[in-house]
């Protein structure tokens, strides 16, 4: 038994941080389906650019919708619903085995919209709809103007993935959001059986403080803040307040790790997937972190719910010189800025290809 399965035995899901025509039309995903435990999936643009730009399998497409009119936004949400609405179909059976607790894709509004609240709901509301798949995420980001989009969204029956969190007090104003959803929901005598995962970012910790810290805290934080975070989790679905919730028929908001590929070659290249295995949560990793937790990785048991020594090794980065809620604050900035440069880089590379496949080979001559 590898890896994979007994961390999903244990009750953590693995979801792959990836889509690409290729992975879904040569059964990869399928083989990591069946033989990696794999049981949701998640998208950014990074991931569509690099897919798009890559592969001549979107050419045809892109090819005909251009013959139509369609450009940048537009152009590349056809893209991307084709192969996330593929992807859906394909985690069904674990959505209807779970009782919609797992299984889910994801798919994100534009990272334009990060500070945006109406424009952001009106554009959860667009992408849910003509998605018209029920174990479909729509990713809204955690920032103060999302939180408001956050909660609306569930509150009109929208599953939501809260993306770009990197602090416990993040997660927990995500999760807030969702409640409110939930609650909204209540007093309008509408089921609160709306799903969420709420993500919190693990490596871009570490890449920070990698040349401001000394060697013996090198790849510590990024963990300490996971395992805060889950700590703060079992917390928040222990209160009086979900406890209601749950009353009514609520499921819980999972913590998600997200962002938890190794960036120091030195290190393991499964450490977080090791370090970071917690009942009731989900982890979404690249292909080459599952992989290679699938072939080298050791299962050594689930998380502590009391954050172990988390709190000490914040208190040692502190003394290191290291802000940390400044920082956290920096790492949301950034991630959205981050978010935006890879957004303009694929409607960039989908202009570029639009203009290549269409362009009539004498023309010039």
């Amino acid at each position: 038994m590898n890896a994979t399965v007994k961390l999903h035995q244990a009750g953590q899901s693995l979801w792959l941080d990836d889509i690409t025509r290729e992975l879904l039309d040569s059964g990869t995903l399928q083989r990591y389906i069946e033989q990696l435990s794999v049981t949701g999936l998640t998208s950014n643009p990074s991931i569509f650019d690099h897919a798009i730009t890559h592969s001549d399998k979107y050419d045809d497409e892109i090819r005909r919708l251009t013959a139509r009119g369609y450009s940048d936004e537009a152009l590349f949400f056809e893209l991307a619903l084709e192969d996330i609405g593929r992807a859906a179909d394909m985690f069904l059976p674990v959505h209807n085995a779970t009782a919609g607790a797992d299984g889910w894709v994801s798919l994100e509004v534009s990272p334009l919209l990060a500070y945006q609240t109406a424009e952001t709901i009106a554009e959860a509301r667009r992408l849910s709809q003509r998605a018209n798949k029920r174990n479909l995420f729509i990713k809204i980001p955690g920032t103060a103007e999302g939180r408001p989009a956050i909660e609306a969204a569930i509150a009109a029956g929208i599953p939501v993935n809260v993306t770009l969190l990197f602090s416990p007090d993040q997660y927990e104003a995500a999760a807030e959001a969702y409640m409110r959803g939930l609650e909204r929901r209540i007093e309008a005598g509408l089921p609160p059986n709306i799903r969420s995962v709420a993500s919190v970012f693990i490596s871009r910790w570490d890449r920070a403080v990698a040349d401001k810290v000394p060697e013996p805290l090198r790849n510590t934080l990024g963990v300490a803040i996971g395992q805060l975070a889950y700590k703060r989790y079992r917390d928040l679905l222990d209160s009086d307040r979900w406890q209601r919730l749950t009353n009514y028929g609520a499921a819980p908001q999972r913590l998600l790790f997200a962002s938890t590929s190794m960036k120091d070659p030195k290190a393991p290249d499964a450490f977080y997937v090791n370090a970071l295995a917690a009942p009731n949560t989900v982890n979404t990793m690249p292909a080459p972190t599952l992989q290679a937790f699938a072939d080298h990785g050791t299962f050594g048991g689930t998380l502590g719910r009391d954050g172990s020594d988390a709190a000490g090794t914040i208190d040692r980065h502190v003394k290191a010189g290291i802000d940390v809620k400044a920082l956290a604050t920096k790492l949301q900035v950034d991630g959205a800025e981050a978010f935006v440069e890879s957004w303009k880089d694929l409607l960039k590379a989908i202009d570029v290809k639009s203009r290549k496949l269409t362009t009539p080979a004498d023309a010039g001559r």
